[in-house]
């Protein structure tokens, strides 16, 4: 099977119906290898961006490899999902992953040098990798599945993948148990996460290209060609004109921009080492439970596809801004002039602090599984649904490298707070609009959607009105 080879082989797929869903071509098997794949590095990158500051003392390192890593990861977030669609997943996902070793390795070797250099070049090394990889993973987790399964299906991926900042934060925890002290973590932290990040490398390669990913009727997930560059080039261009993109755009920017607010001002400031891996840990974990609720409430509650969206953005906001509130109550009594005594996991006053970082975790993943669904309501061929991914990611990751500066320049945590809870609240009535006008309601069996799902869309977004 050659990569990007561009040719559409049916005769190599069965098309009589199988019942087997843990077939190696079955869409749940592929998207829990894609899962694994993130578990092994966005997962592990996680653990180690969650600690603040990249697992050292002074965040200023990380903070300018994190804004080259967004900067870069904002063009080839967009442009990911066009080299997919050339090169297909293995050399895709293969380059993507690579570079998160060199980007855990910078920081081992910062450890002993203090050279920002370094750190900057793999962090932007890492933004052209990051967004190869989840161009990637949104086209997999977005087109593979079943048409009336897509929230169970991105639960089930968000769940594996965030398994991986539950054990990657329990690295740290582990191995600097009797550092209580302000301090950055030791060389064998690095090592673990490059371990991983190298074994998800390697898994990549397990990964199939959607011709030959079949459902349980004998659909395939497309029927499409690989493309080319002058086609992927036109159809970048465009989505920037699409206004279902247009209409993404401020949850896309505000989905990454929470994080260096949360990592480094509330998980970064409040706790001493150990215990900003042990919230790791859990702040993970929330993400799983986060992205299976509101996975089964997108695809479960209702008959209507547009109902069980209106319904799922409802709960987030309403979810969401109870949590931006008690952020809010949180805030008040520290700042950047003021800093706060840092907290061990047994001392008394750990508990709120502890539970707001929780319930962090729980909002990130109820609001990115709620928005990759939307998209997933877009199309349902794996050429669109790529493109739409990259364009989400890369105007995710601008917003990013704007907010790691934010940081850098100490921009009040106050004003960090309010600007995060005003745009993610911005996004809710456009998300509901975008549900309204674009997403195709039927009232259709899954059986008679997932037929539907089989004829050849041309390319075209199969689902819009």
């Amino acid at each position: 099977m050659g990569i990007g080879a561009g040719v559409k082989d049916e005769e190599s797929v069965t098309e009589l119906p199988t019942k087997s869903r843990f077939r190696y071509n079955s869409p749940l098997v592929q998207v829990a290898l894609i899962g694994l794949v993130c578990f092994c590095c966005p997962g592990m990158f996680n653990a180690l961006s969650g600690m603040g500051g990249g697992g050292q003392v002074d965040p200023t390192a990380a903070n300018n490899a994190n804004t080259a890593l967004y900067t870069t990861f904002a063009v080839f977030g967009v442009l990911g999902g066009g080299i997919y669609n050339i090169l297909g997943p293995h050399l895709t996902l293969a380059a993507g992953c690579s570079t998160y070793v060199l980007y855990a390795g910078s920081f081992l070797y910062y450890n002993h040098h203090q050279h920002q250099g370094f750190s900057i070049a793999a962090g932007a090394l890492l933004g052209i990798g990051a967004g190869l990889l989840w161009a990637g993973e949104g086209a997999i987790m977005t087109a593979y599945p079943p048409p009336n399964r897509k929230g169970t299906y991105i639960s089930l991926f968000w769940s594996i993948f965030n398994m991986g900042g539950v054990i990657g934060g329990l690295i740290p925890f582990i191995l600097n148990y009797h550092r209580t002290e302000a301090a950055s973590v030791n060389d064998a932290t690095y090592i673990g996460f490059m371990c991983f990040m190298t074994a998800g490398t390697l898994l990549s390669f397990a990964i199939l290209p959607p011709n030959r990913v079949v459902r349980n009727d004998g659909t395939h997930c497309t029927n499409v060609k690989y493309s080319s560059v002058s086609t992927e080039a036109t159809e970048v261009l465009k989505l920037f004109a699409n206004w279902k993109m247009l209409l993404i755009v401020p949850a896309a920017w505000a989905s990454n921009f929470f994080y260096s607010y949360q990592f480094n001002n509330v998980n970064g400031l409040l706790f001493n080492l150990r215990t900003r891996g042990l919230n790791n840990v859990f702040y993970w974990g929330a993400q799983m439970l986060g992205s299976v609720g509101i996975g089964y409430i997108l695809d479960f509650s209702f008959q209507s596809r547009r109902m069980r969206g209106f319904v799922g953005i409802g709960v987030v906001a309403l979810v969401g801004s109870a949590i931006w509130g008690g952020g809010l109550a949180n805030q008040l009594p520290y700042s950047h002039d003021h800093p706060p005594k840092r907290l061990d996991f047994r001392d008394s006053a750990f508990a709120g602090p502890f539970v707001l970082y929780f319930s962090y975790g729980l909002l990130d993943a109820m609001f990115q599984s709620m928005v990759y669904w939307v998209i997933g309501a877009l199309a349902d061929d794996s050429q669109t649904l790529s493109r739409y991914s990259g364009f989400y990611k890369g105007v995710q990751s601008a917003g990013a490298a704007v907010a790691w500066q934010v940081d850098t320049h100490k921009v009040p945590l106050l004003s960090q707070l309010v600007v995060n809870w005003s745009l993610t609240t911005l996004s809710y009535p456009l998300l509901a609009l975008l549900v309204m006008l674009a997403v195709k309601d039927d009232n259709k069996t899954g059986d008679e959607i997932v037929k539907e799902a089989a004829v050849p869309s041309s390319n075209k977004d199969v689902a819009t009105t």
